[in-house]
């Protein structure tokens, strides 16, 4: 007894030393809360909606756990745990799913037997600072590819809103190489937007001539990143519709200005001018810009 008794006393006096030698410092990094992976899926939905198409949409944390599902009323039923499945594989490989898919098609057929293991395209990682903090699956829409073009624009709307600044600042956006090579590959935006910026950024891609467009509320600035295009502003748009608010749309431009855009140019195309890619040589991609100011607002 007496010796249980010192050698618990001696336990106790050392421990305060004992605990001083071991202590660590957890650090501290962002992670995927339910307020963030509620605003990626209302994302993803509100594209779809846009799109008139279908679709279940799931969000998990970096360890693959689910935070969040919704499906859109219609959407086939089996579509929620494929939407969940995608997510996981690609929180759990940090990688988007279509590269899985395109391995197992070109020969690598063992990978199937992975646990757990979904490869299908239309999973994407959500990153935030370089860190894989979360991704998001989607099912059901209208095609595999725009499953894929659904939760690539919902992780990118993501980076406007995966940190907040605790004193209530803006935060700074982040988008790594990966996933805006990805946005590229889709044509898709890269930052779609919120409620506390003025301006969007799109990585689009045009493989061929497109229609007219006027866009009454916003600026364009062009960046063209690679290939080169025939390209007319000002103008008279010619059979001019208008589908959806802001935004008018036409077969061609008549008496515009004609400009040869090339890798490196810069225009800015203000908001209300004509402007239309006549011809194209394939694969013309480009960064815009979409900036929106109080004088822009729509009517």
């Amino acid at each position: 007894m007496y010796i249980q008794r010192t050698v618990c006393t001696l336990l106790t006096l050392l421990a305060p030393t004992v605990c001083a030698d071991t202590r660590v410092t957890v650090p501290q990094r962002p992670g995927m809360t339910l307020e963030l992976a509620k605003s990626v899926i209302d994302a993803a939905t509100a594209e779809a909606r846009k799109r008139d198409t279908t679709g279940s949409f799931a969000v998990v944390d970096e360890g693959g756990h689910l935070v969040c599902l919704d499906r859109i009323t219609g959407t086939f039923a089996a579509s929620a745990n494929i939407a969940i499945g995608k997510a996981r594989t690609a929180a759990l490989f940090r990688k988007p799913t279509r590269l899985f898919e395109d391995l197992i098609k070109a020969g690598r057929t063992s990978m199937v037997a992975l646990p757990e293991f979904t490869p299908l395209q239309g999973g994407v990682p959500i990153v935030f600072e370089g860190d894989v903090i979360g991704a998001i699956g989607v099912s059901g829409a209208a095609s595999a590819a725009e499953d894929e073009e659904l939760a690539l624009i919902a992780a990118a709307v993501d980076g406007a809103k995966s940190a907040k600044a605790s004193d209530g600042s803006i935060p700074v956006l982040f988008f790594d190489r990966q996933s805006v090579a990805e946005a590229f590959a889709r044509g898709v935006p890269v930052f779609d937007g919120d409620d506390r910026r003025t301006y969007r950024i799109h990585a689009s891609r045009r493989d061929a001539p497109g229609a007219a467009e006027v866009h009454l509320g916003e600026t364009d600035i062009i960046y063209v990143q690679d290939g080169s295009a025939t390209f007319v502003t000002g103008g008279t748009v010619v059979d001019e519709t208008e589908p959806q608010r802001g935004e008018i749309r036409g077969t061609s431009i008549r008496d515009g200005q004609t400009r040869e855009l090339r890798k490196g140019d810069v225009i800015v195309v203000p908001r209300g001018t004509p402007h239309w890619f006549k011809q194209v040589a394939a694969p013309f991609t480009y960064y815009v810009v979409k900036v929106r100011d109080n004088a822009g607002a729509m009517p």
